[in-house]
């Protein structure tokens, strides 16, 4: 099956039920150094890290970076995902995001200051014979459809529970 007919189905059984759309994804992690995490996603593991130059061991990318990561992985998807559905030939999709921080935030040097990015820049290169009217058209559906783009630009509440653990089970 191809992927435009792979999508052509699962827009098409969705939308007779949209049941089917709703997902739940997860993501856990451990502390197991000192900046260390142990990450696990369903059947897939990581770890991330903070660089020595900020008290981590550097064994890993850092959360931001892989907030980074995310975000361009998730636009190369979506091109390649609107391309099929809107019929636009893709020969390459390459995607750099950069972003910046002032840790001045995260530090609590400045609680002026935000704990997280101040900007975040997203380049895309794509390659194929398409017209540059084509390949706009395609940026336009994936800045509209990108999960990890609409996140960035259109954060949503998070809750927060904190699990005290029982320290009788988990013995120093």
């Amino acid at each position: 099956m191809s992927f435009a007919t792979l999508i052509a189905k699962t827009r098409q059984a969705i939308a007779d039920d949209t049941a089917k759309a709703q997902v739940v994804l997860t993501a856990q992690g451990t502390l197991t150094g000192v900046t260390e995490v142990d990450v696990k996603t369903g059947a897939h593991s990581f770890r991330a890290d903070e660089p020595r130059s900020i008290g981590g061991g550097g064994t890993a990318a850092s959360p931001v970076q892989y907030a980074l990561a995310s975000l361009g992985s998730c636009q190369a998807i979506t091109y390649q995902f609107w391309a099929a559905h809107l019929g636009v030939t893709l020969d390459s999709v390459a995607v750099r995001v950069e972003g910046d921080l002032d840790l001045r935030g995260f530090f609590g040097v400045d609680d002026g200051v935000r704990p997280g990015f101040t900007a975040i820049r997203v380049e895309v290169t794509v390659t194929g014979p398409e017209t540059e009217e084509r390949y706009a058209e395609l940026a336009a559906a994936v800045d509209a459809h990108c999960p990890v783009f609409d996140l960035f630009q259109n954060p949503v509440p998070v809750s927060r529970a904190l699990h005290l653990a029982d320290p009788a089970a988990n013995p120093a």
